[in-house]
């Protein structure tokens, strides 16, 4: 039986097909250093020191690049800036085992790597909000943010079988692949008249009030929104096998499992978030302040409770309610943006923030853990899941 689509549908699935394998890609190629850590490692050419110093240049050059990329983003074709990225960031993660622990060339590759990657996400979301309606804009952020949880188990399934030079090939060849694949597919869709740029342009006038129009959106609200989410759904999972060590006291190899489970869960928030935001009748304030209130409570008994295994399900809960505030931000509000002309520049804002949020509370954390403790440290996520919640509630309109 012949299945007819709408050509709205049509459209939202190739577009949504297209940049979900691409972000699998992107996400897949900034995980295989984190997979193949330990045999760089046991080949004796790379120190912990050494990779670390890599990862933490990755994150600043990925943040800062969201900034940068967001903003040209709108004002350069997102099939340009797409393409390239991947392209390029393929190119660097080809060289850098080629560099062979070259302190230079190692960092400039590594560091590049993170700047290249940061021109898909912001120009991405701007490519699918402006060319496909609401529902289906959202549905599309679906999937490629499904995928970048998707990604992170990839590459460490590569890491089983291959040596770690063959893992960053493998994410060297998707990334160049998915470069060229995006560029003459998205061209042939310009062709077609699939996709178009420039539909919701600003005039000089509104370009000039640009900050203003992006408060009207609600701007300052959800950049707190994103420092918030960014803490607890990058440092704090970061920190999980930690804590599920340290203060549940279970073995290294337990707690490795614990937290593979937790991740597998935290990977679904994305389509509990979508549920609950349609049968609220897309109430998205509704529905991520029913999220926040929900995390603040699980935070609150990971803090009392002190069965192991109950807490740590606390703990999974509390974070699982946050991220899915998280996906909304970005499958909902950005995407939402279309009409100001700014998903790019904005999209880039928010996720700079996120990175800076999570990089500083990163290091607050590694301190805080010795000098207050895990106790008073889970009221510290407490209080973000509260500040959450403060910042969701409705503003009184004036009279």
């Amino acid at each position: 039986m012949k299945i007819s689509l709408k050509p709205e549908v049509r459209k939202a699935l190739l577009l949504g097909a297209m940049c979900s394998i691409s972000y699998l890609a992107v996400y897949f190629a900034r995980n295989v250093l984190g997979a193949v850590t330990p045999k760089m490692i046991e080949d004796g050419g790379f120190t912990a020191e050494f990779i670390g110093g890599l990862s933490s240049l990755y994150f600043i050059t990925y943040a800062i690049g969201q900034l940068i990329n967001g903003i040209i983003g709108d004002k350069i074709k997102a099939k340009y800036m797409i393409s390239l990225g991947l392209f390029l960031a393929g190119i660097c993660n080809f060289i850098l085992p080629l560099a062979k622990g070259n302190f230079l060339i190692s960092h400039i590759t590594y560091g590049l790597t993170g700047f290249f990657l940061s021109m898909i996400y912001g120009p991405m979301t701007k490519l699918v909000a402006e060319n496909t309606e609401p529902i289906y804009a959202t549905r599309c952020s679906i999937g490629y943010t499904f995928a970048s949880f998707i990604g992170t188990p990839m590459a460490g399934v590569f890491a089983m079988f291959l040596a770690w030079q063959g893992v960053f090939n493998a994410g060297s060849a998707a990334l160049i692949a998915m470069g060229l694949i995006c560029f003459f597919a998205f061209t042939a869709m310009e062709k077609k008249g699939v996709l178009q740029y420039g539909k919701f342009d600003r005039t000089k006038e509104e370009r000039k009030g640009g900050l203003k129009l992006l408060i009207r959106h609600r701007i300052i609200r959800f950049t707190l929104i994103s420092a918030i989410t960014g803490v607890i759904r990058t440092t704090v999972v970061f920190w999980l096998p930690t804590y599920f060590s340290q203060r549940l006291g279970y073995s290294t190899e337990k707690a490795a499992f614990l937290f593979t489970i937790a991740s597998l869960l935290l990977s679904c928030c994305i389509f509990v978030a979508i549920f609950l935001y349609e049968r609220l009748r897309y109430n998205m304030d509704l529905t991520m302040l029913i999220f926040f209130i929900l995390s603040a409570i699980s935070f609150i008994g990971a803090w009392c409770v002190k069965a192991k295994l109950l807490n740590a399900a606390l703990i999974t809960i509390a974070i699982f309610a946050a991220d899915s505030a998280a996906s909304l931000l970005w499958c909902r509000y950005c995407p939402g943006l279309r009409d100001t002309g700014m998903v790019s520049s904005a999209t880039g804002f928010l996720d700079f923030i996120s990175y800076v949020a999570a990089a500083i509370s990163s290091v607050v954390f590694a301190n805080a853990v010795g000098a207050i403790g895990w106790n008073n440290l889970v009221l510290v996520w407490t209080i973000l899941a509260a500040a959450g919640i403060v910042s969701m509630i409705p503003l009184k309109k004036k009279q």
